[in-house]
């Protein structure tokens, strides 16, 4: 959803964009509800701002409220305006509505001044941001907010744990949910069907299967939510034959119950077995055939996620967002773009093709098929980008050799408001300083700016960026103890860059040691041997070659003959 840029502020700059003179008297809570029932749509609430009413708390609530049902964000506006014009904003339960209201539009930082307003928050205001955080996707921050709520002297409740374990669960954080278990038990709200639930979801999503099991036997009453969410558990960490004799054991199976196997089984299992529960269900949905798509684009079988989409299109299934992005994935995997064209059609014709998912796929796709204006063109297009939108068009570049246009978007994306870049970000940006044969110091520079400006530890793969950028100017000794002090000595990726680094700048030593290390951890390949004899035919120590050589033989390592894929 689009966040609206207007501020309510400007209500009260400028009179006549606010209806205060509209709002005079009313004879009661109840006639005010009457007519917002009768408001099924954008027409009715305008004609209730016309209708020369003045509100109460009561009134307020339930107008806000409103708003919020139906998506009128201009009206919801003018009621904050209304609010703090007539001094509302104390009221607690007022303030309330209204952060609910932002939180519905996902202007977090709005319904945050709207919080840090009211004089002593309720739980029920504390909750409604936390659980507002966490439906944006907002994790840490929402656990950030639950802590200050448990320092503030104001009782967690049932919500406030849920929000909580929600978030630990989607970020992984066991202990802390481990912790929130603690507290529940000492409030005694541990016999929740509710609060169980989502406990055995966090367990589930943090690995602790065995955990979750327990929970879910101890229940007492248990409903469609409990047996989703112990199949979940159980399906995520790979443990299939549990997942199934909980299916087999549920009393009524819906979608989900089923939906959460045919994931674990695409995802971990044999997909000839996914697409055989799915042919036993009586309701599949989308999600039903987009695990199976998935399933076969994660494991790099293409082809076979096509078959899967076509069947899906001839059983009339509605195709969402999710199908779209799957496959235009596995389709940019084989840059097939025939087909990339003919699923684009498809997203058009869906109404789905400005979706920020699908819109981010179908740059993604064209770039790995090398039509980068089309992506380019896709890119400015879309009127909502995200993070992985970005991403998508900085590596599209990137991808294509563009290296300049991948710095020039680099240094766009900084100056977007809530955006930050991430890993991916850097590992693309750090690859292009490297292809455009920047001096390390600038590469180093990004890298420092990483770490010291959006707190991004260096993975593996931003080191071997790195390490290629070191070996243009003979660093690769300083390379190497990069590595030691970074902890990624048992990463074969980074042996791997710093083995390529020396055949730039024809460093025997290193590249032994590199070599060495290589093959201790990915064993005898031909990449090995092929720059380890190549950096010795450098140095002319043609004795090293032939053992290189003779090695290879011995070992019977064969070079792999290089190969490029054309669609046809």
């Amino acid at each position: 959803m689009l966040k609206p840029r207007s501020n309510p502020l400007n209500y009260l700059k400028h009179p006549s964009y606010f209806l205060s003179n509209h709002f005079t008297t009313i004879s009661g809570f109840r006639q005010v509800n009457d007519e917002l029932d009768s408001c099924p749509n954008l027409l009715k609430v305008s004609e209730f701002f016309n209708s020369n009413k003045k509100l109460d708390g009561y009134s307020l609530v339930s107008l806000i409220r409103k708003c919020t049902q139906l998506g009128c964000y201009s009206y919801g506006q003018q009621l904050h305006s209304y609010v703090l014009q007539s001094g509302f904003v104390s009221n607690g339960y007022v303030s309330t509505a209204l952060i609910n209201f932002y939180v519905k539009f996902e202007c977090l930082d709005d319904a945050q001044k709207l919080f840090d307003e009211i004089p002593e928050p309720s739980v029920v205001s504390w909750n409604s941001l936390i659980s507002g955080h966490v439906r944006c996707g907002e994790f840490s921050k929402a656990l950030c907010l639950f802590m200050q709520l448990e320092k503030s002297g104001v009782c967690s409740d049932a919500f406030s744990f849920t929000a909580a374990l929600a978030a630990c669960g989607k970020l992984g954080l066991l202990r802390l949910g481990m912790s929130i278990h603690s507290k529940i038990m000492k409030y005694g709200d541990e016999c929740s069907v509710v609060t169980s639930n989502c406990l055995i979801d966090m367990y589930g999503k943090c690995g602790c299967v065995e955990e979750a099991i327990c929970l879910f036997e101890e229940m007492n009453d248990r409903d469609t939510i409990s047996w989703n969410s112990v199949i979940a558990a159980c399906a995520r960490n790979q443990r299939l034959e549990q997942a199934s004799r909980f299916l087999k054991q549920m009393p009524e199976p819906d979608t989900i119950s089923y939906n959460e196997l045919i994931n674990g089984i695409a995802q971990f299992g044999k997909i000839e077995d996914a697409i055989a529960l799915l042919a036993t269900m009586s309701k599949p949905d989308s999600s039903s055939w987009n695990s199976i798509i998935t399933g076969y684009v994660n494991r790099n079988h293409a082809r076979e996620a096509l078959e899967i989409f076509i069947k899906m299109h001839f059983e009339g299934m509605r195709m969402d967002q999710f199908t779209f992005s799957s496959i235009l994935s596995g389709i940019g995997s084989i840059s097939a773009l025939a087909w990339g064209t003919l699923v684009h059609c498809c997203t058009i014709r869906s109404g789905l093709d400005k979706s920020v998912v699908v819109g981010s796929a179908l740059i993604d796709m064209y770039s790995k098929c090398g039509q980068v204006k089309e992506a380019e063109i896709l890119f400015h297009s879309l009127s909502c980008k995200n993070l992985i939108t970005w991403n998508a068009m900085i590596s599209g570049y990137a991808h294509n050799g563009n290296s300049n246009k991948v710095i020039e978007l680099f240094e766009q994306l900084k100056s977007v408001k809530h955006l930050k870049p991430n890993g991916i970000t850097f590992v693309n940006v750090l690859s292009a300083c490297w292809h455009n044969r920047m001096p390390f110091k600038v590469a180093n520079n990004y890298l420092n700016s990483m770490q010291r400006d959006y707190g991004i530890n260096p993975t593996a793969e931003h080191c071997s960026a790195i390490i290629r950028s070191m070996g243009q100017e003979g660093e690769v000794g300083r390379a190497q103890k990069m590595i030691g002090d970074l902890g990624l000595g048992s990463d074969g990726k980074v042996w791997r860059a710093l083995l390529g680094a020396c055949g730039m700048c024809g460093d025997v030593d290193v590249a032994e040691v590199a070599a060495a290390k290589l093959t201790e951890l990915e064993g005898d390949n031909e990449f090995i041997y092929v720059k380890l004899s190549n950096i010795y035919a450098m140095h002319e120590k043609w004795e090293d070659v032939g053992s290189v050589r003779k090695e290879m033989r011995d070992k019977q390592v064969q070079k792999e003959v290089g190969c490029s894929w054309i669609e046809a």
